[in-house]
């Protein structure tokens, strides 16, 4: 009995071990992410990005996501928030997926949406790079941080 309480207080250690380990790595891969992503933005990407965000519906999708953070919404949730249809909602978000600007993570049942924060913050990025023929005119939009 003692044995497999040792057995099993060793294997949820190990699990929270794992967990906490997972989501470590998932922040430095976010990290190296966004700083792979601004070194080689290219205008075709920024082109895509803003050709994506030049629809109504999907402009008010992303800024949605972006209120909601990392933590994302359901489909259902987004069709009801922003009155969309859910047959027109699918393809907005696809557009908004294929220009890197949104992601889709499973978590059990549910879809989650959630605004690529890096994507975003490089396309502002890119932008203001050179505003103000280098002067300090205005200030430059603050980069949205992930917990």
């Amino acid at each position: 009995m003692v044995s497999q309480c040792l057995t099993n207080e060793y294997a949820h250690a190990h699990l929270h071990e794992q967990t906490a380990c997972l989501a470590a790595h998932k922040h430095i891969h976010s990290i190296i992410q966004e700083l792979l992503y601004y070194l080689f933005m290219e205008e075709s990407q920024v082109i895509r990005s803003l050709a994506a965000l030049a629809h109504e519906a999907r402009l008010r999708v992303f800024r949605v996501l972006v209120v909601a953070g990392p933590s994302g919404l359901t489909p259902s949730t987004l069709a009801e928030q922003l009155g969309i249809a859910p047959n027109a909602l699918s393809f907005h978000l696809k557009e908004l997926s294929n220009a890197g600007l949104i992601h889709a993570e499973r978590q059990g049942r549910n879809l989650l949406y959630s605004a690529t924060f890096p994507t975003m913050n490089n396309l502002l990025a890119y932008l203001t790079e050179n505003c103000c023929q280098g002067e300090s005119c205005i200030k430059a939009p603050s980069s949205c941080q992930l917990p």
